[in-house]
């Protein structure tokens, strides 16, 4: 009997330590914290990660439940990049397509620690507003709860002297807005994020907050990302 105890302990010391050849070593992935600060340097996008996009499909869904559990600054860095990221520089293109390459959509943080702009061509994000203002990038409860919420704002000025009726701009520009929300809502439920699509905000208020020009910017649409 005493034989047989020691032969289990040294099992399951050899399998704690991972001594066995055979045995994969699970390496946890990087958890940088987010610095927050008047800009934020973010990380390269890898080209490989995640699962497959046939995995994601069938995993993509809308949650509005969401934990105070901010995001790294891996995580934030891939969530932006799928939603508005530039994947090929040399033509200056994004990962989202836009109707005659205008792209209109301005890509707003919400975050704990203030409220940033998407440099796309940098790579960063831009502090506009300090604080927390998260409760303004929806008009669900949920929303001020979230880690991560991305606002959708249309510059109307990219049309200026473009042949396309007034009336068909906003419907474009929801056109774009729908391809970034929707490569960010798939880069999540590829990376074990919880995310929602929402078209509802405090319009008045949310381009108040980020000094914006109602005749020239509009709100398009927004969503929540986080765990």
């Amino acid at each position: 009997m005493k034989k047989l105890f020691t032969a289990m302990a040294v099992t399951m010391f050899l399998a704690a330590c991972g001594s066995s050849s055979s045995e994969k070593t699970v390496v946890e992935p990087t958890a940088t914290p987010i610095e927050y600060g008047n800009e934020i340097t973010l990380l390269q996008p890898a080209k490989t990660g995640g699962l497959t996009i046939d995995e994601v499909l069938w995993l993509r869904a809308s949650s509005r439940e969401f934990s105070n559990v901010p995001l790294s600054l891996e995580e934030l860095s891939g969530v932006i990049w799928a939603a508005a990221g530039i994947n090929r520089p040399e033509l200056g293109r994004q990962t989202a397509p836009s109707a005659l390459a205008l792209y209109p959509i301005k890509t707003y943080v919400f975050l704990a620690g203030g409220v940033y702009l998407y440099d796309a061509a940098a790579h960063k994000l831009i502090r506009v507003v300090e604080g927390d203002h998260r409760v303004l990038a929806g008009a669900q409860p949920f929303v001020a709860q979230a880690a991560l919420n991305l606002v959708y704002i249309a510059d109307l000025s990219v049309y200026t002297d473009k042949p396309i009726p007034a009336e068909h701009v906003r419907f474009l520009c929801g056109q774009d807005a729908a391809g970034y929300a929707e490569n960010a809502n798939l880069y999540a439920a590829g990376h074990g994020l919880k995310a929602i699509t929402r078209g509802s905000a405090p319009t008045a208020e949310l381009l108040a907050l980020l000094g914006l020009d109602t005749d020239r910017y509009f709100f398009a649409l927004a969503q929540s990302i986080g765990r």
